[in-house]
């Protein structure tokens, strides 16, 4: 959507700084916000470039490299005299960020018809955005994130992919303290906000899970008064912020108790670990069969229907666009089957790929999915660490690794400090400790046969979705191989 540099520097709260060139043609210039970007890497002819200053790398040294790419409009903590473009400086990039993101939606609300909807939670929620974002898109013009743009950062930058024909903008809502999901929320009041689910993500942060739960009701908290709070009747966390909603409460409930909105009844998996089940409301009731693998899915597929519910979008065709609908983002519940040349021949075997983020409650869970899919087979399981648990993490993780035990792997692959999961000496079971992601794939080569299965989960940071990228890699090998 176009806005004029004077409308950016004003919603900025900035200073604009023109050439002499550019000054004779202001009343013209204008930028397209969707073109808004924070690495000069991804700029493209038209981009604004904003330099924020991070921890590692100060943005503003990467600006002409941001010109050269075809950046129109720089906004800056400092002017940048040597480079001849348009620039708009501001007290701090990241907070101006976030102003220009506030003021396109409330001008949008003024001059559209748009509904807004924020997810937060512990674990499920990229899933869940994507599972919205898909259905919405069969009922109008839709905005949701890529991959989990859910932070100061990512959501400015996914409503400023909005604009007047935008009907439905869904948002990730991610935070690691207090007060994060008031700031975003405060750039973006909700018409709906759905809440998955309270468990020990980020505990660091929030000092104890109450603290956590406490922080997620921010998000409850910066709904409309018109609005719509989407919550979770199977979590005894989610629950008590009904108290903190402005508006009407939308309930949901994967255990199907009877007086949730939206509820599952009469759950069934397939061999392939993929539910099927019962949509019902007081009114309604449908068969509907996941294309996501895992238990836990149930409840994040309940939350986008509620979600859709609440708009009063009919149900039979909401089931219907959400049936059989895969993973939308990469390294989440991903599962595969591979072809691996090892030996001179291929090893076939199932790839679950979990490995984008991990804590506690959906570590367990992949687990229970892993061997579930395993059957009676050989599971593998390459586990890195999970981050931001606070001074309770290596606890954390000797309970996590009881878990993992619980469900019978022929190994586990630990890699780097994630040496708290399990001792050494763990009896039938082949325990390896990498170095590295690189080391961990290695590791696991040596020993796998055709029919095991392998799961990869640790947080990001962990890194352990690069040994998921080698085995994918590895297989596409063989197949061009094959094709040769």
């Amino acid at each position: 959507m176009l806005r004029s540099l004077e409308w950016v520097a004003q919603a900025t709260e900035g200073s604009l700084v023109l050439t002499p060139n550019e000054r004779m043609e202001e009343p013209e210039q204008s930028v397209d916000l969707s073109l808004v970007v924070t690495d000069s890497r991804e700029v493209s002819v038209g981009s604004t470039y904003v330099a924020r200053i991070g921890e590692n790398s100060d943005g503003h040294d990467f600006a002409r490299s941001a010109v050269e790419r075809g950046a129109s409009l720089l906004i800056v903590e400092r002017e940048l005299p040597e480079i001849p473009v348009a620039q708009i400086v501001v007290d701090e990039a990241t907070f101006a960020l976030g102003r220009l993101a506030k003021a396109h939606l409330a001008d949008l609300r003024r001059s559209a018809d748009i509904k807004v909807i924020g997810i937060t939670g512990s674990a499920g929620k990229t899933t869940t955005k994507d599972l919205l974002g898909r259905v919405l898109s069969g009922f109008g013009p839709s905005v949701w994130p890529k991959l989990s743009f859910n932070n100061e950062v990512g959501c400015p930058m996914t409503i400023l992919q909005a604009n007047e024909a935008t009907r439905y903008l869904v948002l990730e809502m991610g935070a690691s303290a207090r007060g994060e999901l008031r700031y975003l929320t405060n750039i973006a009041p909700l018409d709906i906000g759905v809440v998955l689910m309270v468990g020990r993500a980020h505990l660091g942060g929030f000092g104890g899970v109450q603290g956590l739960a406490e922080a997620k009701a921010e998000l409850v908290e910066g709904i409309l008064p018109s609005g719509t709070a989407v919550l979770n009747l199977d979590d005894d966390r989610v629950v008590p912020m009904s108290s903190v909603a402005p508006g009407h409460i939308c309930w949901f409930s994967a255990k199907g108790i009877a007086r949730a909105d939206v509820r599952a009844e009469n759950i069934e998996f397939d061999e392939a670990g993929r539910a099927s089940f019962d949509v019902s409301t007081d009114s309604f009731t449908s068969r509907l069969q996941l294309g996501l693998v895992g238990r836990h899915q149930v409840s994040n597929a309940l939350a986008a229907i509620s979600a859709a519910h609440v708009l009063e979008l009919g149900l039979d065709r909401v089931t219907s666009l959400i049936s059989g609908l895969e993973a939308g983002s990469p390294h989440r519940m991903d599962v595969r089957a591979l072809d691996i040349p090892l030996e001179g021949q291929n090893c076939s075997v199932r790839l679950i790929d979990d490995s984008y983020n991990a804590n506690p409650d959906s570590m367990k869970a992949a687990f229970q999915t892993a061997r579930q899919l395993a059957g009676n087979g050989r599971l593998f399981m390459v586990l890195g660490e999970m981050l931001e648990l606070g001074s309770d993490s290596d606890e954390i993780h000797r309970e996590v690794g009881e878990a993992a035990l619980s469900v019978s792997p022929a190994g586990l692959v630990l890699i780097g400090p994630a040496k708290a999961y399990v001792p050494d000496a763990t009896p039938g079971v082949l325990v390896m400790r990498a170095e590295d992601s690189d080391q961990a794939a290695d590791l696991l080569r040596r020993r796998l046969r055709s029919g095991d299965t392998i799961l990869v989960k640790g947080s990001n940071g962990s890194r352990s979705w690069k040994v998921a990228d080698e085995l994918v890699q590895m297989n596409e090998f063989s197949s061009k191989a094959e094709m040769a």
